[in-house]
Protein backbone atom coordinates (compact mmCIF):
# COMPACT_ATOMS: atom_id res chain seq x y z
CA UNK A 1 0.00 0.00 0.00
CA UNK A 2 1.47 2.86 -0.97
CA UNK A 3 1.83 5.96 1.74
CA UNK A 4 -0.76 8.34 0.32
CA UNK A 5 -3.32 5.69 0.47
CA UNK A 6 -2.61 4.74 3.97
CA UNK A 7 -2.78 8.28 4.69
CA UNK A 8 -6.50 8.66 3.61
CA UNK A 9 -7.46 5.26 5.14
CA UNK A 10 -6.26 6.48 8.22
CA UNK A 11 -7.57 9.95 8.05
CA UNK A 12 -10.94 8.82 6.21
CA UNK A 13 -11.34 6.45 9.33
CA UNK A 14 -10.49 8.69 12.00
CA UNK A 15 -12.49 11.88 10.22
CA UNK A 16 -15.95 9.52 9.77
CA UNK A 17 -15.93 7.92 13.09
CA UNK A 18 -16.20 11.54 14.96
CA UNK A 19 -18.46 13.15 12.52
CA UNK A 20 -20.45 9.89 13.47
CA UNK A 21 -20.31 10.02 16.91
CA UNK A 22 -20.88 14.00 16.71
CA UNK A 23 -23.73 13.27 14.75
CA UNK A 24 -25.23 10.89 16.80
CA UNK A 25 -24.40 13.42 19.67
CA UNK A 26 -26.48 16.10 18.30
CA UNK A 27 -29.37 13.85 16.75
CA UNK A 28 -30.59 11.89 20.01
CA UNK A 29 -31.69 14.09 22.57
CA UNK A 30 -32.05 11.63 25.27
CA UNK A 31 -28.19 12.40 25.43
CA UNK A 32 -28.47 15.94 26.06
CA UNK A 33 -25.17 16.46 24.70
CA UNK A 34 -25.12 18.74 21.58
CA UNK A 35 -22.41 21.03 22.35
CA UNK A 36 -20.02 18.34 22.62
CA UNK A 37 -21.72 16.53 19.22
CA UNK A 38 -21.40 19.92 17.20
CA UNK A 39 -18.20 20.40 18.68
CA UNK A 40 -16.73 16.61 17.62
CA UNK A 41 -18.83 16.80 14.60
CA UNK A 42 -16.89 19.78 13.83
CA UNK A 43 -13.33 17.95 14.20
CA UNK A 44 -14.30 15.09 12.28
CA UNK A 45 -15.51 17.35 9.13
CA UNK A 46 -12.19 19.26 9.87
CA UNK A 47 -10.22 15.89 9.56
CA UNK A 48 -12.52 14.52 6.08
CA UNK A 49 -11.41 18.26 4.80
CA UNK A 50 -7.72 17.70 5.07
CA UNK A 51 -7.67 14.62 3.61
CA UNK A 52 -7.59 16.83 0.40
CA UNK A 53 -4.39 19.14 0.83
CA UNK A 54 -2.57 16.15 2.38
CA UNK A 55 -2.82 13.92 -0.60
CA UNK A 56 -2.53 16.60 -3.26
CA UNK A 57 0.52 17.30 -1.18
CA UNK A 58 2.02 13.86 -0.77
CA UNK A 59 0.57 13.66 -4.67
CA UNK A 60 3.57 16.52 -5.77
CA UNK A 61 0.16 18.82 -7.17
CA UNK A 62 -0.55 22.47 -6.23
CA UNK A 63 -2.52 22.56 -2.83
CA UNK A 64 -6.00 23.62 -4.77
CA UNK A 65 -6.86 24.96 -8.27
CA UNK A 66 -9.02 27.77 -8.40
CA UNK A 67 -10.85 27.28 -11.65
CA UNK A 68 -14.77 27.30 -12.79
CA UNK A 69 -14.86 23.54 -12.94
CA UNK A 70 -13.34 22.89 -9.49
CA UNK A 71 -16.31 25.84 -7.97
CA UNK A 72 -18.89 25.04 -9.81
CA UNK A 73 -18.36 21.19 -8.77
CA UNK A 74 -17.92 22.08 -5.18
CA UNK A 75 -20.91 23.70 -4.88
CA UNK A 76 -23.03 20.46 -6.61
CA UNK A 77 -21.37 18.72 -4.19
CA UNK A 78 -22.34 20.94 -0.98
CA UNK A 79 -25.69 21.12 -2.14
CA UNK A 80 -25.92 17.65 -2.97
CA UNK A 81 -24.73 17.14 0.60
CA UNK A 82 -27.99 19.49 1.77
CA UNK A 83 -30.37 18.34 0.35
CA UNK A 84 -30.01 14.75 1.47
CA UNK A 85 -29.58 15.73 4.81
CA UNK A 86 -32.78 17.74 4.64
CA UNK A 87 -34.31 15.01 3.53
CA UNK A 88 -32.93 12.79 6.39
CA UNK A 89 -34.00 15.65 9.20
CA UNK A 90 -37.48 15.59 7.18
CA UNK A 91 -38.27 11.88 7.20
CA UNK A 92 -36.82 11.48 10.98
CA UNK A 93 -37.07 14.47 12.82
CA UNK A 94 -40.26 16.53 11.20
CA UNK A 95 -42.44 13.67 10.61
CA UNK A 96 -42.76 14.76 6.50
CA UNK A 97 -41.88 11.01 5.33
CA UNK A 98 -42.86 11.36 1.67
CA UNK A 99 -41.69 15.09 1.06
CA UNK A 100 -38.87 13.97 2.78
CA UNK A 101 -37.50 11.06 0.52
CA UNK A 102 -38.11 13.17 -2.21
CA UNK A 103 -36.12 15.61 -1.61
CA UNK A 104 -33.12 13.35 -0.15
CA UNK A 105 -33.63 11.73 -3.52
CA UNK A 106 -32.92 14.85 -4.89
CA UNK A 107 -29.62 15.01 -3.12
CA UNK A 108 -28.71 11.74 -3.87
CA UNK A 109 -29.12 12.84 -7.63
CA UNK A 110 -27.28 15.58 -7.25
CA UNK A 111 -24.20 13.59 -5.54
CA UNK A 112 -24.08 10.61 -8.32
CA UNK A 113 -23.83 13.87 -10.62
CA UNK A 114 -20.35 14.20 -9.39
CA UNK A 115 -19.03 11.39 -10.66
CA UNK A 116 -19.37 12.03 -15.03
CA UNK A 117 -18.86 16.37 -13.81
CA UNK A 118 -15.30 14.70 -12.48
CA UNK A 119 -14.56 11.40 -14.41
CA UNK A 120 -15.96 12.46 -17.63
CA UNK A 121 -17.94 9.98 -20.02
CA UNK A 122 -15.72 7.90 -21.98
CA UNK A 123 -17.40 6.92 -25.52
CA UNK A 124 -17.52 3.04 -26.77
Amino acid sequence: MKKINFATLVMGTVGGILFAIGMCMCLLPEWGLMTQGEIMGGAGALVLLGILPVRRKMSGKRLISFNGKSIGTALLGVAGALLLGLGMCMTMLWGMMVSGIAVGIVGIVALMCLIPVIKGIERG
